[in-house]
């Protein structure tokens, strides 16, 4: 199965414009679109959202998230992945990163795993 990405809510909506015209066939939401966790969701939330829906996130939430996503794991949930945006990271280095995600890995590949943008 092909990734599907959830972007933070934190991360520039042109991120999601920019992925998308390297590929169009993407399958990318952002927190606050429809089908996606609605603005301002909590963490813990995001977390549930992501393994029902099995979308990977992409977020730069060094803060709080790592807490939660211990928590979430602690209680047996799972994840499709999470990437973490290293701090000024330009737009076009987020997004041919994304890009190879997406083609060279399958979803199944990120269960549980997470990594950083650049790798």
């Amino acid at each position: 199965m092909k990734v599907r990405f959830l972007l933070d809510e934190n991360l520039a909506p042109r991120l999601k414009v920019a992925l998308l015209r390297l590929n169009p066939q993407i399958d990318i939401l952002r927190v606050g679109e429809p089908d996606a966790p609605e603005l301002g969701t909590l963490d813990p939330d995001v977390l549930r959202y992501l393994e029902l829906s099995q979308r990977l996130l992409v977020t730069d939430n060094r803060a709080s998230m790592p807490g939660h996503l211990e928590e979430h794991w602690n209680v047996g949930g799972h994840i499709w992945g999470l990437l973490w945006i290293r701090p000024k990271t330009p737009i076009g280095v987020i997004c041919q990163e994304l890009l190879l995600v997406w083609e060279a890995t399958e979803a199944e590949e990120w269960i549980d795993r997470l990594d950083w943008i650049p790798f």
